[in-house]
């Protein structure tokens, strides 16, 4: 099985994907992280891709295209896969058809208010040191700003401060909700309304892909 799941930064489109990656099997490729895998390993794309992000800005569609090509024609890939955050626009969804990129089974449209996500982004947190997130609302440290895990120090993310946060919402409205449309024109798009927790967005995701 073949996913796309679509939705405003924040939307929960990450914690959904790892979920149905326990049920199906099959591995969730996420262009955010491996973006920032490239730009932590100070790669020319990582580098590329930093000054965009930094400034809550997408990311060249040509830039994307060769990681998602690379990614999906791995083997884990031969028996299904999710994309996360790919297609961002239009114009790529365009280019993954003409490629042969494009063969997904259903895309998933989560939907949500962009004030709960302003507030869940602006929440959050990460460890310096590991990486392990936090969200000093829902899922607080034991100990203030201190890594549960390895006692690393917590941080904000460039990309979760709020100023990037209202800028990477309006580039989604412009630049990606646009996609909706693209799909639902295909019988693609299934969208999954804005529900009060992550467990009840799970389940009517499931009904909807029959598992």
């Amino acid at each position: 099985m073949n996913l796309i799941l679509l939705g405003a930064p924040g939307a929960g489109k990450g914690t959904q994907a790892e979920l149905l990656v326990k049920k199906l099997s099959i591995p969730a490729i996420s262009t955010g992280n491996m973006l920032r895998e490239a730009m932590a390993n100070g790669t020319e794309i990582g580098k590329q891709a930093k000054h965009y992000m930094d400034n809550g800005l997408l990311v060249p569609d040509e830039v994307i295209m060769d990681i998602v090509a690379e990614r999906v024609a791995q083997p884990d890939c031969s028996r299904g896969f999710i994309l996360d955050g790919v297609p961002r626009t239009v114009a790529q969804a365009e280019t993954m058809e003409k490629e042969g990129l494009l063969e997904a089974d259903l895309v998933l449209s989560l939907e949500a208010d962009p004030e709960d996500i302003l507030k869940r982004m602006t929440n959050r947190r990460v460890c310096a040191d590991c990486g392990a997130p936090y969200n000093s609302v829902t899922s607080r440290p034991k100990q203030e700003r201190v890594c549960d895990l390895c006692g690393g120090k917590l941080v904000q993310r460039k990309d979760d401060e709020e100023t990037t946060v209202r800028n990477r919402l309006v580039v989604y409205q412009e630049e990606t909700a646009p996609l909706k449309e693209f799909f639902q024109e295909r019988g693609m798009l299934t969208s999954i309304p804005s529900l009060p927790s992550v467990e009840e967005t799970a389940v009517v995701i499931a009904e909807k892909l029959g598992i």
